[in-house]
């Protein structure tokens, strides 16, 4: 499937990591969202329930960022995987990229992230 939406930096406070100040101060997640899905429908008609409401999808996304904390990132983009396409029966697989910028890995850089592929 080429077709795809893309939201790019869904961005909320969490407090999702191993450490307990991680756990108390939390920090700003982002996370990039690439749902598979036949557009071709949408296109045709511009019928809104052909596609996904992608500011449903968005509300989700930060609905899990800001929700019960995890240890890992890798949890926090499954939950949000299993939840978008629980609740999108449209969407045929799903990309979902968390990334945690200030992750306390005690070197610099600019960037921490996983990326998670799920299909039906």
């Amino acid at each position: 499937m080429k077709d795809h939406i893309s939201l790019l930096g869904i961005s909320a406070i969490g407090f999702h990591g191993v450490f307990p100040d991680e756990r108390r101060d939390g920090q700003i997640f982002s996370v990039d969202l690439k749902l598979f899905l036949d557009l071709e429908p949408a296109s045709k008609s511009d019928d809104l329930v052909l596609t996904v409401n992608y500011a449903s999808v968005a509300a989700i996304a930060v609905e899990e960022i800001a929700g019960e904390p995890l240890d890992l990132i890798e949890a926090l983009a499954s939950r949000i995987s299993s939840r978008i396409l629980g609740d999108f029966p449209l969407i045929e697989s799903i990309e979902v990229t968390v990334h945690k910028p200030s992750a306390p890995v005690g070197v610099n850089f600019s960037d921490i992230s996983v990326t998670i592929v799920r299909s039906r």
